[in-house]
This record gives structure tokens, C-alpha cells and sequence, in this order.
């Protein structure tokens, strides 16, 4: 097959959830299929000379991210029905692009990744309708943005300081009910990262068909440190860290959880590991208990050392790289029930479940405890997490069902 894949973020290196999934569907189609990439480019990011990218894609080209001011997201949310995320990336130069390689060339599908793109699919199937050959559109929604911005909501106005958090959200709720909508009855198939994100999907009453095409791990990169150190009393969280609903977590496990663990567990350290720390978090810095790293090399050390990797998630949605990480690292995890929403883990056998400040510090303790003791809970949750991911999550076993949506769509 001819492809066309659209990222909205340079795929190359895979540093987070997005360039996760999307370096890693490129590098599994193009085993087989010719790829075309087209890409936006953050500020002061180049594609190099030896980006694998130029191996696996046929052709590649990318495009500046275009720069909002605060200002004009304001008036656009109070001015226009298209939700931000439908503004973020809009270019002139990334409409031009795909309309002149579409021509040129006659592909079996266009791969949209993520709604902040979806622009661009609405506008390949509005020229589809003009009667000459236009290729199949794939939708990948990587998140189901509706219900992430409404969970968003619902937690920031717990807390009056939020307010006007909260007040943006419930608008782009209500606007990206309509944008997901109209993007999936444009779309020829619409794929969904877990069954949770399916559902609430159809709940928009999508016309296309919905598949699952989950994320997954790379378990050749990420494995369990062999034989292990003994773990030191260490809580790890990774993410990047202006991402809203991790800075959510961080601020909810810091302040509510933390309190409980050190009363009983004084030597307990936690580190917040993940990029781009946001100005929320500095009033976490003057704890000598926590340690916020910023932007690191590689976050397997920190999973692979770990005492406790914690999943502290209120809001959010989709299937967490974190999760998988950590579980094939062999780490011990614990998490709340939507943290690991749509993987399918059961507490007490890849990872520990809790939901409330008490029962999350109860179960780190209990992680804590069993390292300083005989270690059995530990070496449990982490070969049976291992196990887990090696059989459901390697991207080797994820690529053929996104290959069927392509393949049923493009007839």
C-alpha cells in the first residue's frame, strides 16, 4: 500500500506519548508498505541527516509550527465553534503540502494523527466529493478529547482557584463533542487507543467504524535491570510534566498522598522525572522530600531503580506509555483505577489499584514495606507486569490490526 501519514510532531526521537506512537506505527508499516511522512517542526527542531525516518519513509517533509499568542486563542474560543486543539496547527503551507502530494501521487489512505490535525482530514474528504481517485482517510484519535476535557473540568472546579481552567474546558468540551463528530463522519475508518476511548466514541454517534489499535512498548527497549539493585525507598513518577492532567497527578500524590507515606516511611523520596516542568509545580520544590528532575536522557534507570512507580492519574484518558513502561521494566505499580483505564490489569497481580489518598499510601506503603523485607510482592508485580505487556503490548503483535483498518478501508 501507498500511505500518507500526517504527525503532529516529529515523530523521531520518541520522547513521549505522541512521538511513542506514532515513530512506532511508521517503523511497523513501512516493514511492509511504502510510508510518506508529512510533519510539523517545533521551534529550533530540524529533520537530521541520520533521523532513521529517512530509512523507513519513502519521502519526508516538515512544517514550522505556526506561533498563537494567548490573545488570539482567547478570542478564537469565545469567537469560533472549532475547539482550540482544531486551531493549534493551523498552516497554509501543511494544507498546500498535502493537497500537492496527494495529487502528485496516488495513495491508498491518509493516516491523520491526533484531532489537533484533523483539519487536514476534514479537507482531503471534502475534495474526495469532487470525483476523482482521493484516498481512504484513517482518523487516529489518540485520545478521546471530549472526555478528557470534560474530566478536566469536573476536577478544577473542585478547587475555586480553577475556575478559569475550568470555565476553558467546559467550553472545549462542548465544542469537541461536535468537532469529534463531524471528524469521524468524515473519516473512512476512525481507530481509538483502547476499548474506554472506543465507547466514548460511539457515543458521539460515529457514522465510520471504530477499531482499537492500542499504544504499546517496545520490550526490547525497556527491560528489567538484571540481576536488580536492591530498590532504595524511591517513588517515581514519569511524564511530561506541562501535560495537565500530570501535573494534576503530581499535585494530587505531593500533597495527599505524600504526607500519609512519610509519616510512617520518613526516608521515602519522591522524584517527578519528565520534561518541561510547569510553573505549578514549584510549590512542591522547598520539600526536600521530592525532586522535580526536568528533561532526562533516558527515564529507564529511574523505572528499572524504582521502590514505587506510582500512577497517581484523576483525569485523562487513552492507554498510558507510563503504564507500559514501567510494567516492562518489571517495576512495581501503584495505580488509580482510571490510570491504567482500558489496559486491562487486575489489581493485585500486575500492579496494586487505589483511588483515595489513604488506600494510594497504604499500598506504596505496603510496596515499600516488602522491599525492605523479602521482596516477594515486588519480584510478583514485576514478572507478572513483564509477562503482561511481553504478551499483549509488543508493537509486533499491534501493527496487523492497524494494517486490517487500511487495508478494508482503502478497498
Amino acid at each position: 500500500m501507498n500511505l500518507l501519514v500526517v504527525t503532529p510532531q516529529l515523530p523521531y526521537p520518541p520522547r513521549q506519548g505522541t512521538t511513542i506512537r506514532n515513530y512506532n506505527l511508521i517503523r511497523g508499516l513501512a516493514q511492509r508498505h511504502e510510508v510518506d511522512l508529512l510533519t510539523f517542526l517545533a521551534p529550533g527542531e530540524a529533520l537530521t541527516a541520520d533521523s532513521p525516518l529517512w530509512t523507513l519513509c519513502r519521502r519526508v517533509a516538515g512544517v514550522n509550527q505556526p506561533e498563537r499568542t494567548l490573545r488570539r486563542r482567547a478570542l478564537a474560543t469565545l469567537t469560533t465553534r472549532t475547539p482550540d486543539m482544531g486551531l493549534r496547527l493551523e498552516s497554509p503551507a501543511m494544507h498546500a503540502l498535502i493537497a500537492s502530494w496527494t495529487q502528485e501521487r496516488r495513495y491508498d489512505a491518509v493516516q491523520i494523527e491526533g484531532i489537533e490535525l484533523a483539519q487536514y482530514g476534514l479537507a482531503v474528504a471534502g475534495r474526495r466529493r469532487h470525483g476523482r481517485h482521493w484516498p481512504a482517510l484513517i482518523f487516529d484519535d489518540h485520545n478521546c478529547e471530549y472526555l478528557l476535557q470534560q474530566r478536566n473540568a469536573f476536577t478544577d472546579l473542585r478547587h475555586p482557584r480553577r475556575w478559569p481552567a475550568a470555565a476553558y474546558s467546559l467550553i472545549q468540551w462542548q465544542k469537541l463533542r461536535h468537532y469529534e463528530a463531524a471528524v469521524m463522519r468524515g473519516a473512512d475508518a476512525v481507530v481509538a487507543v483502547s476499548a474506554a476511548d472506543r465507547a466514548a466514541l460511539q457515543r458521539l454517534g460515529a457514522a465510520s467504524s471504530i477499531t482499537v489499535v492500542s499504544n504499546g512498548i517496545d520490550v526490547t527497549h525497556y527491560q528489567p535491570l538484571a540481576p536488580a539493585p536492591p530498590p532504595a525507598p524511591t517513588i517515581v513518577f514519569t511524564g511530561k510534566m506541562d501535560y495537565r492532567p500530570n501535573i494534576d497527578a503530581v499535585l494530587w500524590f505531593a500533597q495527599q498522598v505524600l504526607p500519609r507515606i512519610l509519616a510512617q516511611a520518613p526516608a521515602a523520596r519522591f522524584q517527578i522525572v519528565g520534561m518541561n516542568p510547569h510553573a505549578r509545580l514549584d510549590v512542591l520544590r522547598a520539600n526536600p522530600a521530592i525532586e522535580i528532575t526536568g528533561a532526562v536522557p533516558d527515564t529507564r534507570p529511574y523505572l528499572q531503580r524504582a521502590g514505587v512507580y506510582v500512577i497517581p492519574m484523576r483525569v485523562g484518558g487513552g492507554t498510558r506509555f507510563k503504564a507500559l513502561e514501567a510494567m516492562a521494566c518489571a517495576a512495581p505499580i501503584v495505580s488509580t483505577t482510571l490510570g491504567v483505564e482500558g489496559i486491562g490489569v487486575r489489581n493485585g497481580q500486575e500492579m496494586l489499584l487505589a483511588d483515595t489518598p489513604e488506600e494510594f499510601a497504604i499500598a506504596v506503603l505496603r510496596v515499600l514495606a516488602d522491599a525492605a523485607g523479602n521482596g516477594v510482592l515486588r519480584r510478583q508485580l514485576g514478572a507478572q507486569g513483564r509477562r503482561f505487556v511481553e504478551t499483549r503490548y509488543a508493537w509486533e503483535a499491534i501493527i496487523p490490526h492497524l494494517e486490517n483498518v487500511l487495508i478494508t478501508a482503502s478497498q
